[in-house]
């Protein structure tokens, strides 16, 4: 299984070697854009779903939820986890763009149970300035989506809380694992 963009010929700087990676992804971009047809579809999801997930590398959301191009509102953080700015987004998502339905997906080995709020103090000690934001960390997975499925249900600007499902994908497997809100 490849993992990464392939690297069109011509796109590698003339006088520095090995391209960066930014000048693969742009190369492969300057392919995709070659063959590109404007799908003609507006920015308003077609399933009306909202889906808040890690930004984790190994989790490919449309392949594993079979999903397609404009069907859904993908918003990806450290941990999935449900944030002030996740907040924005989905508000955003619902309020203008209509979705109505929203997918929380934690997973598997996530970086932020290996994580504490140390990792602040470091930072701090680093820079000379605190981070604004919280990490998030968690030790329970499942504990950590019924948190994120709360945060959602409870928050004043979101009016739509009536389908709201927490999950957690599997790595090893690629199957959703269900969490139950109230356990």
């Amino acid at each position: 299984m490849t993992t990464s963009a392939s690297l069109p010929a011509d796109s590698a700087p003339e006088a520095s070697g090995d391209p960066s990676v930014t000048d693969r992804l742009v190369g492969a971009n300057r392919q995709y854009a070659a063959q590109f047809t404007d799908p003609g579809m507006d920015a308003r999801p077609v399933l009306r779903v909202a889906v808040v997930a890690c930004m984790d590398a190994r989790l490919d959301l449309h392949a594993a939820l079979g999903l397609e191009l404009g069907d859904c509102h993908t918003i990806r953080n450290a941990g999935g986890v449900v944030t002030d700015d996740t907040i924005r987004s989905l508000t955003i998502s619902q309020r203008a763009l209509g979705t109505r339905t929203v997918i929380l997906i934690h997973h598997t080995g996530c970086g932020l149970e290996s994580l504490t709020e140390d990792f602040r103090h470091e930072l701090e000690d680093e820079v000379g300035q605190r981070p604004a934001w919280a990490v998030e960390a968690f030790r329970d997975v499942d504990q950590d989506v019924r948190q994120s499925m709360q945060r959602v249900r409870t928050n004043p600007f979101l009016p739509h809380k009536d389908d709201v499902r927490g999950f957690v994908f599997d790595v090893h497997t690629g199957l959703l694992r269900e969490i139950d809100p109230s356990s």
